[in-house]
């Protein structure tokens, strides 16, 4: 082969990869569109149920019915070595933590528009920076103290505490939140000891037997074959969106697929729509503004950030891979 030729041929190949990054990155945003496209359905039905049923059942509809699939996807190719865990406290209290997360959304969200709910749960992130600093020891830095005064400024523009269309459900629907970043830093501490299907049951095992004991005393029997659907749906939506979620991450960075989550909002804004004929106030949009803003600028920072890290870990070592840790 002439020295022409190889030059051609390696540049050649250099394409052919950036293709191949380039249509697993589409990969990836296709996958998070879809997963957020999921749970402002499973909210609907959360808000179609709650006319007729306690919260209780519907959050024990929600998990059951998730571990019921998960099992039913994962358990014919792992067997028993799906349960087989590392951290088991850990586990526990991830479970707890989302046991916690889903009571408070469910809770709540029946008497708030999914449109409302949805933005003040976008806070999440926030309190994932906050919790873990004292959990995981990361610092916090100044670009991310300013996302968080923007982002709950934004919640204080949606749910206007003091004046007459304030509601303690907003409240529970940053409860919500708070369990749910307190989950998601858990999921941190089993991530390089677990495997993630073992993680996504044990995500829901222990609120499946801690609302299967409760149902033994507050069961009501489902009045037709159509709240029979609503509540599977619980699981299939949830089960499924989170499974988009994990292939999202899978086919393209982190920092690239998590602004595409906000498409979240025009999906609760739609099917809100549906159930209530009402379109979401403009506070809600002004705060969703300012919680949105915040976390694509914190979204875009840290990306920034770990691009100028890169180079300077290479000046650093030059033999040695350079490794970036986050902010």
């Amino acid at each position: 082969m002439t020295p022409l030729s190889e030059i051609e041929s390696s540049s050649h190949l250099r394409n052919l990869r950036t293709r191949m990054r380039g249509n697993r990155v589409v990969l990836g945003i296709f996958f998070m569109v879809l997963a957020t496209s999921m749970f402002p359905f499973m909210n609907g039905a959360v808000q179609l149920l709650s006319a007729r049923y306690g919260s209780d059942q519907i959050i024990w509809a929600r998990v059951t019915s998730h571990l019921i699939f998960m099992l039913a996807l994962l358990l014919p190719s792992q067997g028993l070595a799906l349960f087989h865990t590392n951290r088991p406290g850990t586990q526990i209290i991830r479970s707890a933590c989302q046991l916690g997360s889903t009571s408070f959304y469910f809770t709540s969200v029946k008497y708030l528009g999914l449109a409302q709910a949805t933005s003040i749960s976008f806070t999440t992130p926030f309190f994932v920076t906050l919790f873990a600093m004292p959990l995981l020891g990361e610092r916090i830095s100044a670009h991310r103290i300013m996302s968080m005064v923007a982002a709950f400024t934004g919640v204080l523009i949606i749910i206007r505490p003091g004046t007459d269309v304030f509601h303690w459900a907003a409240v529970g629907i940053l409860c919500s939140a708070t369990f749910y970043a307190l989950y998601q830093v858990f999921t941190r501490g089993v991530a390089g000891h677990d495997s993630p299907d073992t993680s996504v049951i044990y995500s829901v095992l222990l609120a499946t037997i801690v609302m299967s004991i409760l149902m033994l005393f507050r069961w009501k029997t489902p009045e037709t074959w159509t709240d029979v659907g609503l509540m599977c749906s619980l699981g299939v939506f949830g089960g499924l969106g989170h499974w988009c979620l994990a292939k999202a991450m899978t086919y393209a960075p982190a920092n690239v697929v998590s602004p595409f989550q906000y498409w979240q909002l025009i999906g609760a804004v739609g099917v809100g729509y549906m159930i209530t004929g009402q379109m979401p106030d403009m506070y809600t949009w002004i705060g969703a503004a300012f919680i949105i803003g915040a976390g694509l600028f914190l979204a875009w920072k840290d990306t920034h950030d770990k691009v100028l890290a890169k180079p300077a870990a290479t000046m650093a070592d030059p033999g040695q891979k350079s490794t970036v840790i986050p902010s």
